[in-house]
């Protein structure tokens, strides 16, 4: 097979109707626009407008608050950890720290801190620095005979 063979399958892609191009097309003139009106002409943006009636969005009540400078954590499950050691992607004699998720490829990236739940079963014994853990993920690895520091967050830049 070569790249100039590749091809759809057949009736996976459609052509795009093009309208405004003649009676013979079946969408000329107009271009199934109607004739005259808001809508039939450029630029018109009325989605969410109840002509003249409060929009269903303005009568709802708001609720809650998003904290502008919240701290977004990437997150990483105890299974998973456990699933990469046992893959020998992690050494378990080594200290498992933020560098070493990220370059095992088990974290894309670190954002505000990496933070640990309780999520899967771990059975080697692991030591673990990370910014944060749930109290569950922190019991599990001491059960398991390791044990798992949380580091304070980096300071903001």
């Amino acid at each position: 097979m070569k790249l100039h063979e590749l091809h759809d399958n057949e009736g996976a892609t459609k052509k795009r109707m093009r309208v405004g191009r003649g009676p013979g097309s079946g969408k000329g003139k107009m271009g199934g626009r109607g004739i005259k009106g808001q809508k039939s002409r450029s630029g018109v943006a009325i989605n969410g407008y109840e002509g003249g009636q409060m929009p269903l969005y303005q009568r709802l009540p708001k609720r809650g608050f998003n904290k502008p400078n919240r701290k977004a954590f990437a997150v990483v499950n105890l299974g998973l950890i456990q699933k990469f050691v046992d893959e020998k992607k992690l050494d378990a004699k080594a200290a498992i720290t933020e560098d070493a998720l990220i370059a095992s490829g088990l974290v894309r990236r670190k954002k505000d801190g990496i933070r640990v739940l309780a999520k899967g079963e771990v059975s080697a014994k692991l030591t673990i620095e990370v910014t944060g853990a749930s109290k569950a993920a922190v019991d599990a690895v001491e059960k398991a005979g390791g044990s798992l520091t949380v580091k304070s967050a980096p300071a903001a830049e």
